[in-house]
């Protein structure tokens, strides 16, 4: 076999040894058995293709900012494979462009070092934020503490502690470590609140409860006494109600029994007031009729003779008695408002007669009867002189005078 120039980056010569061209020279890189010529080179070539496609990978992911460490030990192992590929192919342009590599990994270096470092300084205020919340949490008065609700940002929080712990950018140890125990510090803090809460809620419960057994046992001594228990019943509800809250499902048992042992007192009550009412049913047709008569003195004026026909009315009204109880109001403001009508004609009849009262009006009179002599008097000179506005402020004065003069009745 003669030597062949297949192509300007490799021969084959005749023994069947495949050369690489290089700028120092040749370099044997290896023999295809059993082969063409053509077909040896080619085997070599795509020795070098796999080379070119490795190193076009690298500039691929150093241009999508792929870590610099990583791309710097790729170019270092790709170079020292260069160097010595036994493959047919423009090595020196690899060897160049995995150089250029080696250079911009210098300037990736500093570049995603940058970026680290303010991802890690953003990751250190996500971290810091989520530890003030809890902070904010911690510090509420535990009086005044809505547990569920900060229970449940605790817990939440606490997820997003840990999703942004695995997630977020590393952070210096030391800062996490310090943010870690802040976090922590505020959960103690907050647990401790809630149980110390609850502890002493569960103490007030404890107290109310004793509290509210003992008025149910008051309450249910008093059914031997029937009617007449029902005033202290009615002091022991006010206890009721001062003696503050014990958890619902035990408020509610316990206002069961309560509400039962008056519920005793108020059915015998009940039954007296039914025994009643039927009784009083008579009192109340005879009261209504006495009733229709008193109301006639709403239109009578003269006092002395509303003033005995009422007392008549309210000496039988007494001797009648008691009335339903449902009933009791209405006939009482009836009587009422006649009653009032007839004291009203007392007292005007008062007003208009009483001697001082008479004696101040009648001295009144008199001024003002001078007053408005005194005016008329005014009045002809104004109109005579023809003066508009003495004319005006005589008028005026004239006619309050004579106003005030109806107003005492003279």
């Amino acid at each position: 076999m003669t030597t062949t120039d297949q192509q300007p980056w490799g021969r084959v010569d005749e023994s069947g040894t495949v050369y690489v061209r290089e700028a120092t020279g040749e370099r044997a890189v290896g023999q295809y058995p059993d082969a063409t010529p053509e077909e040896a080179l080619a085997y070599f070539e795509r020795k070098y293709v796999e080379l070119n496609g490795q190193v076009t990978l690298l500039e691929q992911r150093a241009k999508g900012g792929a870590p610099a460490a990583d791309i710097a030990k790729s170019v270092a192992h790709l170079t020292e494979a260069v160097a010595t590929a036994n493959a047919v192919g423009n090595l020196a342009a690899l060897a160049t462009r995995l150089g250029a590599l080696g250079g911009a990994v210098s300037e990736l270096t500093e570049q995603q070092g940058a970026e680290a470092k303010a991802a890690a300084a953003a990751a250190v205020a996500e971290r810091a934020a989520i530890v003030a919340e809890a902070e904010a949490l911690a510090a509420e008065d535990p009086a005044k503490t809505q547990w569920k609700q900060t229970s449940a940002a605790l817990e939440s929080l606490f997820a997003k502690w840990q999703a942004h712990q695995h997630d977020a950018p590393r952070i210096p140890k030391g800062e996490a470590n310090d943010l870690w125990k802040r976090f922590r510090a505020a959960r103690t803090t907050i647990e401790q609140n809630r149980k110390a809460f609850f502890a002493d809620l569960d103490s007030a419960h404890k107290d109310v409860r004793n509290r509210k057994q003992q008025l149910i046992e008051q309450a249910e001594a008093l059914a031997a006494k029937g009617a007449d228990g029902i005033p202290v019943y009615r002091t022991l509800l006010d206890d009721w109600k001062s003696a503050g809250r014990s958890g619902k499902k035990q408020d509610d048992a316990m206002w069961a029994k309560f509400k039962a042992a008056g519920d005793v007192l108020y059915s015998v009550k009940n039954e007296i007031d039914a025994q009643d009412n039927e009784e009083f049913a008579g009192n109340l047709a005879q009261k209504l009729e006495l009733l229709t008569e008193a109301e006639l003195l709403l239109t009578e004026t003269d006092r002395t003779k509303a003033r005995a026909a009422l007392g008549s009315i309210q000496r039988r009204w007494d001797a009648l008695g008691k009335v339903p109880r449902d009933s009791v109001k209405g006939v009482e403001d009836r009587m009422r408002k006649v009653e009032a009508a007839v004291r009203k004609l007392d007292d005007d009849h008062w007003k208009r007669n009483n001697p001082e009262t008479k004696a101040r009006a009648e001295g009144l009179a008199g001024q003002l009867h001078d007053a408005i002599a005194k005016l008329e008097a005014e009045l002809d000179e104004a109109k005579a002189g023809k003066d508009a506005a003495a004319i005006a402020a005589a008028t005026e004065a004239l006619e309050t005078r004579k106003a005030w003069l109806k107003a005492i009745g003279q």
